[in-house]
């Protein structure tokens, strides 16, 4: 199955960059190229893309906003935003994350590492290391909402998880992967995959990324004062 990304970023050069990588791989596509937040939006909806590459800082709607518009439209359910970002630990990227997305990555990021990060979010996965969870979302997405964006809505439905998914949910929302809370809790990566698709399914979160911000705006896992 094709994955169909769609561009934007108002620098036509780094667009032209990508299009040319993307379009490399047989299993991708671009569909669409837009220079700023309006445009991206209007695309979006034109294309219906499984995966938008979205640069924060654009002229007239910045990304932030045009990434709250795609993600909280249901016309758009299935269409996963990736943010380009030339500072890794930028508040904005945190605002974005807030706003829906799916993970990020630099600017500067190599071939082979874009790829696998559009095919990761296109997969449902949130392109978030564990350095960036413990560090941004710890930092940013558990103090009070930045201005100019609109929150979260307060994850409903927590007392619904059982025991263990609230446990692989708070791991994951400490900057664990499948593995490393597989070999905590000896278990299977497989089964605490299952557990964190469970959570998701109980908790409407979009992808993963949502789920750890739900984490943290549940009070599920506070917070490390010494990150902030």
């Amino acid at each position: 199955m094709t994955i169909r990304v769609l561009l934007a970023d108002d620098q036509a050069l780094l667009r032209a960059t990508f299009r040319l990588l993307i379009d490399m791989d047989e299993d991708m596509d671009v569909v669409g190229e837009a220079s700023d937040g309006a445009e991206a939006i209007a695309l979006a909806f034109a294309h219906r893309p499984d995966v938008v590459l979205m640069d924060i800082r654009m002229p007239g709607m910045d990304g932030i906003a045009a990434t709250t518009a795609i993600c909280s439209d249901p016309a758009l359910s299935r269409t996963r935003v990736l943010i380009l970002t030339t500072f890794e630990m930028d508040e904005y990227v945190a605002q974005a994350l807030q706003a829906g997305a799916s993970g990020f990555l630099g600017k500067d990021v190599s071939a082979d590492d874009l790829l696998n990060g559009i095919r990761t979010i296109a997969a449902g996965e949130a392109l978030l290391s564990p350095h960036a969870t413990r560090t941004l979302i710890s930092r940013f997405l558990a103090t009070p909402d930045s201005p100019g964006v609109e929150p979260l809505a307060e994850p409903v439905g927590l007392e619904n998880l059982t025991a263990r998914e609230r446990e692989v949910m708070a791991l994951a929302a400490e900057g664990l992967a499948n593995d490393e809370i597989a070999a905590l809790l000896v278990v299977s990566p497989l089964t605490v995959r299952t557990h964190i698709h469970r959570a998701m399914t109980k908790l409407h979160a979009r992808d993963r990324a949502q789920l750890v911000v739900f984490a943290y705006k549940s009070g599920l896992v506070r917070a490390n004062p010494r990150g902030r």
